[in-house]
């Protein structure tokens, strides 16, 4: 299905979509960051940890994805030093990592909102229902566990977020960007690799895409072996955990099977998720949006069920299926005839 193209943003347009994902993501996240109780979560616990550079003791599943860990530890040091100055009697703690984690996850997220945005309009959504799939996205209850804690899912998030606007934009630069950050935000970004070398080969041909797999892959495997030498622990120990992940199939199927998991995966994008009924409700309404999903979109979304049922954490992991539904939501609300009331009003011509 052709689309004519989206006009071009100039970087007014790009600063004000950002600010509306950084506002929808920031206040909300908030609270999140300020009252959670850090001792009930290994992963947030684990992720301060490697921000502070300490890597033996971390589970081998999360001390291989320092990328926001250490775009943390470097926000936090100058809050540090300013928070020292004008409050040097009170005690050191942790909070000015925390708060690192929540302004690099606040900019990440928006910045993949930013990029969501733009795949919209390219698949042929108004700026407006582009701007309400936004919303639609940032306003689900990941959105705050991912903004607010110490985590390292906004660059995976943003990693999905470029990879299917790479192959909607043909953009050989969103390619190279995926091919270099999906492994070392999370290794399971290897799942992304063969998608990316299929759909994405239009905007980055073979053998410039293995030229820098190549090279991403083996920055990737230099820094797992430098975290390696510093805890201690022998290079297969990694392989084994990886293929521990395995375990998790059995349960994951019972759970997704059943009325809990049911309402964890519609928990995800909420009430939103209804609009898919109206996007489903005629042949008409379909080809409003499946066409621009396209089977790049539904290989997309293979993807993230397998990471759903890897790590048996259905929502969470869910939630990386934001860009094809941005799209899809973008489209159905910007075409479907309930969604009339959307529109600009037309200008009424009155006959002198």
């Amino acid at each position: 299905m052709s689309h004519p193209a989206a006009a071009p943003l100039r970087w007014p347009h790009w600063l004000l979509v950002y600010l509306l994902g950084l506002g929808l993501v920031a206040g909300p996240a908030y609270p999140m960051y300020r009252h959670y109780d850090f001792s009930h979560s290994l992963d947030t616990r684990s992720y301060l940890s490697v921000a502070r550079g300490e890597f033996k003791g971390v589970s081998l599943t999360r001390r291989y994805r320092p990328l926001v860990p250490a775009l943390a530890a470097a926000v936090a040091w100058p809050i540090e030093q300013v928070y020292a100055r004008i409050w040097p009697e009170r005690p050191g703690s942790e909070w000015p990592l925390r708060l690192a984690f929540y302004v690099v996850n606040c900019l990440l997220l928006a910045g993949a909102g930013l990029v969501m945005f733009r795949t919209c309009q390219l698949c042929g959504a108004t700026p407006l229902a582009a701007a309400l799939a936004l919303a639609a996205v940032f306003t689900s209850r990941w959105t705050v566990y991912t903004a607010g804690l110490p985590l390292v899912d906004s660059l995976y998030l943003l990693v999905f977020a470029l990879a299917f606007y790479a192959v909607r934009a043909n953009s050989a630069g969103a390619v190279v960007a995926v091919l270099l950050l999906a492994l070392p935000a999370k290794e399971s970004g290897l799942m992304l690799v063969p998608w990316l070398l299929w759909y994405g080969r239009h905007a980055l041909r073979w053998p410039w895409q293995l030229a820098w797999l190549v090279l991403g892959g083996a920055a990737w495997l230099a820094l797992r072996l430098w975290i390696d030498q510093q805890a201690g622990t022998p290079p297969e120990a990694s392989v084994t955990n990886a293929l521990g992940h395995l375990e998790n199939l059995g349960y994951s199927l019972r759970r997704l099977f059943s009325v809990k998991g049911a309402g964890e995966i519609f928990s995800i994008f909420g009430f939103f998720s209804l609009a898919l009924l109206a996007g489903l409700s005629s042949r008409a309404a379909r080809q409003a949006w499946l066409p621009a999903v396209g089977w790049s979109g539904i290989g997309l979304l293979v993807i993230v069920a397998a990471h759903m049922l890897l790590s048996g954490d259905l929502g969470r992991m869910g939630y990386l299926a934001a860009p094809v539904f941005a799209v899809a939501f973008s489209l159905i609300v910007g075409r479907d005839s309930m969604f009339d009331w959307l529109r600009p009003n037309q200008p009424v011509h009155i006959s002198e």
